[in-house]
């Protein structure tokens, strides 16, 4: 049983807010960063860390918060998981060194992996499959996509005008305030079995290897992807990952139970979700670069960059949730990819001594304005079709670990492109902002194509039938959750 639409609405409204607000905590750090090293004398090795903690807790830690929010009870996991990320959130902004900035990032990120999977599956829940639930998963999926560039336009704004710890700080009253409505407006919802299993040697194997992974591949372009470390890294990592498969093919009560990949949707859509992650996150982060060490930008100028394609997101956001509805999620996902892919290819023609509107506006508006809704929003929608209610924070968490992984990666391979490509030019005897350009132009290429690739995962894998026929198939197999109001 659901709540009346109107508090269906009210309480997605709330949660869509306090998911763009730790969606953006992904990136509002990027801008900042100079002023905080220069403030706390942050070495460049530690810096990075101020980005990179918060990712290896937050994508090591969604697939265990999703698998949790499903048996202990997705409103309970909602409110411990904003606790926890308002409370480390204002950590940081109070932080005076670099290992209390470092560990409270590392906490936020874990807050938000508890937050995110059971606010998605809670949405999953409110609404019945077709053009409301399209609907809500749509807005959802573009502001998710906004809150990367959001992140952005907030950090150098707020650095410019206020200072770096109002980045941190901006997120306490909006944590406070939905704290104290979440009882109110969101209802509680549980799978309702007569035992409950929690698979702690699943949850210790699966998160440790996702940790792993996204440890060595943060680490691969200071040590090499060759170096024996990063190789053993990887090693261990997969591993983990074999013993967990095990585990959960053995266990009675399995954290993540296989059956789910039965649902090809699922599977594809968790691919193209990797993909995206991989493309997207590593333009901006090759973006911001070129805008900052060659054309000089502040940090006030590149958000500004970002605001100026992000607004059009929003325009395009329903015609893609509309289209998804009308027609079909396979068909716009791959058109996002697509412009993606274009919009990064494009971007590999900016010169040294470029311009925001003569070389980039057009690439970022394809990526960032057209691309995000035509992608972000099918995927969201995939990637839950036919899910469920028992499994639906499983497959929140999976699709926000693919997506997050993905990003790692992407950011990861993108920059070591950037820095080896980068030396040779400079050894060639190009000046350094020459050689930034070739290096950037070089890791958007491989990002561009990374994006691509997604088309054929699409078409191959997304199921038009499956998004229809999974949820009346599911209900049969599977006992069905209680909605409390």
């Amino acid at each position: 049983m659901t709540s009346p639409p109107i508090y269906r609405w009210r309480a997605f409204s709330l949660l869509a807010v306090a998911a763009f607000m730790t969606v953006m905590d992904l990136t509002i750090v990027n801008t900042a960063l100079p002023t905080i090293g220069r403030k706390l004398h942050f070495s460049q090795t530690s810096l990075l860390w101020v980005v990179t903690a918060y990712g290896l807790a937050y994508g090591g830690c969604l697939l265990l918060g999703g698998r949790a929010a499903d048996l202990l009870g997705r409103r309970r996991l909602i409110i411990a998981g904003l606790a926890v990320f308002t409370a480390a959130s204002l950590g940081a902004s109070l932080a005076g060194s670099e290992a209390v900035l470092i560990a409270m990032r590392a906490v936020q990120g874990f807050g938000a992996a508890m937050f995110l999977p059971a606010a998605l599956s809670t949405v999953r829940n409110m609404f019945a499959e077709g053009a409301e639930r399209n609907k809500a998963l749509g807005i959802w999926g573009a502001l998710a996509a906004l809150g990367a560039t959001g992140g952005l336009i907030f950090g150098g704004l707020l650095t410019r005008f206020a200072g770096w710890q109002y980045i941190f700080l901006l997120n306490v009253p909006i944590g406070v305030v939905a704290l104290l409505l979440v009882r109110r407006v969101v209802p509680e919802s549980r799978v309702d079995i007569p035992r409950r299993g929690y698979d702690p040697l699943g949850a210790v194997t699966v998160t440790a290897a996702l940790v792993l992974v996204v440890y060595a591949i943060a680490q691969a372009p200071r040590v090499g992807w060759g170096a024996s470390r990063t190789i053993a890294e990887l090693a261990i990592a997969v591993a983990l990952l074999g013993a967990f498969l095990a585990i959960e093919s053995r266990g009675e009560a399995p954290l993540m139970p296989l059956r789910i990949f039965r649902l090809r949707t699922l599977a594809g859509a968790n691919s193209v979700g990797l993909l995206l992650g991989a493309s997207f996150y590593s333009f901006i982060f090759i973006g911001t670069l070129y805008m900052q060490q060659v054309l000089r930008f502040s940090a006030l100028q590149a958000g500004f960059a970002w605001a100026s394609a992000a607004i059009t997101s929003m325009l395009f956001a329903g015609v893609s949730q509309l289209l998804v509805t009308k027609g079909s999620a396979k068909l716009v996902m791959a058109f996002g990819m697509t412009v993606i892919g274009a919009g990064i290819l494009w971007s590999t023609q900016a010169p040294v001594h470029g311009q925001f509107w003569g070389n980039l506006f057009g690439p970022f508006l394809l990526v960032v304005g057209m691309g995000t809704a035509f992608a972000f929003i099918p995927v969201s929608i995939a990637a839950l079709a036919g899910v469920a209610e028992h499994d639906a924070g499983l497959a929140s968490g999976l699709i926000y670990t693919s997506q997050e992984l993905g990003g790692a990666l992407g950011i990861a391979i993108a920059s070591s492109i950037a820095a080896s490509h980068y030396k040779t030019l400079v050894r060639g005897g190009d000046s350094v902002h020459a050689a930034l350009t070739g290096g950037f132009h070089s890791a958007l290429w491989v990002s561009g194509m990374i994006a691509l690739l997604a088309i054929p995962v699409t078409l191959l894998l997304i199921r038009k039938d499956e998004m229809a026929t999974a949820v009346a198939a599911t209900a049969l197999r599977d006992p069905q959750p209680q909605l409390v109001a």
